[in-house]
């Protein structure tokens, strides 16, 4: 899934390699698929978009939006997208396939679920989309102490856990359960560890632990957990996820647990993350 570092190094990729291109053709909803949803309308995507050319792409939490003169392409979580060299086999199937006119393209498919779409520049009226640009990112300056300490400081908050706080209700953009797993590990706090349980210390730790942990998977294009424009794995090792549950604690040796949480999985070391 498209997280934060994801979309960073996506919008990157995007923008040395199809940046200024002129789209010559679009075909959307190829393939059907029950939990694929469309930002816009996607019989108006080949109007919308043929013939105009490929603007900057920016990522906003777990999104990237691609800007097409008076118009933007969306997408994000589920949506695998893939660059195709002239001449290259496209995928059998697809939501949203971009042709070039140098016969290069974009694919974007959708394995679980995910959104993707198009749409006139200020026409989307989609919380999940407002919220992610609104918010200031991890990465930037903007997220500082005072900020952080806002959010986890919020009367509402007190009795959640660490992965309810910081891996669901947008309040951190582009923060999901994938790169939680790693923070919580070099924080060395369970995700099951309660907000109000926090010393200032910790609080401290934590913080610190977003900003640096997020930092270092985007400036290593991302997790080898997740697959970039050309299908290759980020460069960051993951420390907690699904290949490493059942190794030993890169830190103190302990075997690495797994356990399903909050509608997911989470990920721990019982010694280095004691609740």
């Amino acid at each position: 899934m498209i997280e934060l570092p994801e979309a960073v190094n996506i919008s990157g990729q995007l923008n040395d390699t199809v940046l200024g291109k002129c789209i010559a053709s679009v075909t959307a909803v190829h393939t059907p698929h029950k939990l694929a949803w469309y930002y816009g309308e996607p019989s108006t995507y080949f109007d919308l978009l043929t013939g105009k050319t490929i603007g900057k792409a920016s990522p906003f939490g777990s999104m990237v939006e691609m800007k097409v003169e008076n118009a933007n392409i969306l997408f994000g979580e589920g949506v695998n997208i893939r660059f195709h060299y002239k001449g290259e086999t496209r995928p059998a199937k697809h939501q949203l396939l971009i042709e070039f006119d140098d016969h290069s393209a974009l694919s974007f498919s959708i394995q679980m679920y995910g959104g993707i779409g198009a749409f006139l520049e200020g026409e989307l009226d989609n919380n999940y989309y407002k919220v992610a640009k609104e918010k200031p990112s991890p990465l930037t300056p903007a997220f500082d102490k005072t900020y952080f300490y806002g959010i986890i400081s919020a009367p509402d908050v007190q009795k959640l856990s660490l992965k309810a706080l910081l891996a669901t209700e947008q309040r951190i953009p582009g923060l999901g359960n994938g790169i939680l797993q790693d923070i919580l590990f070099n924080a060395k706090m369970h995700p099951k560890k309660k907000v109000n349980s926090l010393s200032e210390r910790d609080k401290e730790a934590l913080f610190n632990s977003v900003k640096t942990t997020i930092s270092m998977m985007a400036s290593k294009g991302g997790r080898d957990t997740e697959l970039g424009l050309f299908g290759n794995p980020g460069g960051y090792k993951t420390i907690l996820c699904k290949k490493t549950v059942n190794y030993p604690c890169p830190v103190c040796g302990t075997i690495i647990k797994k356990e399903a949480y909050m509608g997911g999985s989470v990920y721990y070391c019982e010694k280095c993350q004691e609740l």
